[in-house]
């Protein structure tokens, strides 16, 4: 298995998070349904937050590019250190993993407090 990385924003404790992840095909067909479960490390048992396409965590923006959006209240449970998230298109029968998973850096905003 190859591993691809690539620097991204990091979450901020606290805040909303947004990601758009840009895909070489047309991995995100119009229609398609997916969910992703963040969670502190893989091995977490409880997922912190659950984004879906129905649930507005995950947004559709072309054939190629899909947006994650996770709420302060997600976020605000998070540790400094890093969070795991991978994609499952929930239409198919049966569900097809994406075959990648995001490990996002997490840190602690100096600003807190302020909302």
């Amino acid at each position: 298995m190859s591993v691809t990385v690539v620097d991204g924003p990091a979450i901020i404790i606290g805040y909303e998070y947004r990601l758009q992840i840009e895909a070489g095909s047309a991995l995100f067909p119009t229609g398609a349904a997916f969910a992703g479960q963040l969670r502190a490390k893989v091995s977490t048992s409880s997922a912190l937050a659950t984004l879906t396409t129905g649930n507005g965590g995950l947004l559709r923006r072309s054939d190629t590019v899909l947006e994650l959006v996770v709420p302060p209240d997600a976020t605000e449970r998070l540790a400094p250190g890093s969070a795991v998230i991978d994609l499952v298109r929930t239409d198919l029968v049966p569900p097809r993993h994406l075959a990648f998973i995001l490990e996002i850096p997490v840190v602690q905003p100096v600003t807190r407090g302020s909302g």
